[in-house]
């Protein structure tokens, strides 16, 4: 199978644009967010979206939250959040049965599609012209089933509706172009929380 260069081609698609276009951007924590803003601040009017059921336990959830809102006030106050419940049940559920499974494998491929799915079904409902995630910033998130979710819910949801009813998936590969080192200089300039887990207990047991 031909390896697909999601980089060149969200580039090849940004790079068009006559004039700024709204995206609704999943963030899965203040370290990931920051290069891809960097990335991204001049293509697009930025609101991100802070929805991660899967981050435990709550308290750590709130920290990686707060932490993500001050780093939008001191970098990009022009970028809004849209705040959401933080609705751990919902990670419980997709996960159930898929607790022993290793970091990268079906549970967190379960996880990609919750995130992602809410992300589409917010971007809808606020009228965004794209909906996009972080995820592919880290080297350790496989940009192949990312993007191959983001592009199936845009499918799903896009049949049968109108042009200007149609909503679309920001493919990317944020790692390419030093975007993960990129993200390291970032947090250290503005001091970041670092987490040293993804998010859910299964895959910090199992590692």
């Amino acid at each position: 199978m031909e390896k697909i260069n999601y980089n060149e081609r969200m580039e090849k698609e940004i790079t068009r644009f006559t004039e700024k276009k709204t995206l609704l951007l999943h963030s899965c924590c203040a370290p990931c967010s920051s290069s891809v803003i960097a990335r991204l601040k001049d293509f697009f009017a930025i609101t991100i979206l802070y929805y991660n059921p899967n981050i435990e336990p709550e308290a750590e959830y709130l920290k990686r939250k707060e932490e993500q809102i001050r780093f939008l006030k001191e970098y990009a106050p022009s970028v809004n959040i849209l705040d959401v419940p933080y609705e751990n049940e919902c990670f419980q559920e997709v996960s159930k049965y898929l607790e022993k499974e290793k970091e990268g494998g079906a549970r967190c491929h379960k996880c990609y599609y919750l995130r992602l799915e809410r992300t589409m079904k917010e971007a809808v409902n606020h009228h965004f012209d794209y909906f996009g995630t972080t995820l592919t910033v880290s080297p350790y998130k496989n940009a192949f089933v990312i993007n191959t979710i983001g592009l199936q819910l845009e499918e799903m949801y896009n049949r049968g509706k109108v042009e200007k009813d149609k909503i679309k998936f920001l493919v990317s590969d944020f790692k390419k172009k030093d975007g993960y080192k990129k993200s390291i200089e970032l947090s250290k300039e503005y001091h970041l929380y670092r987490q040293e887990y993804c998010g859910c207990l299964y895959g910090k047991e199992n590692e």
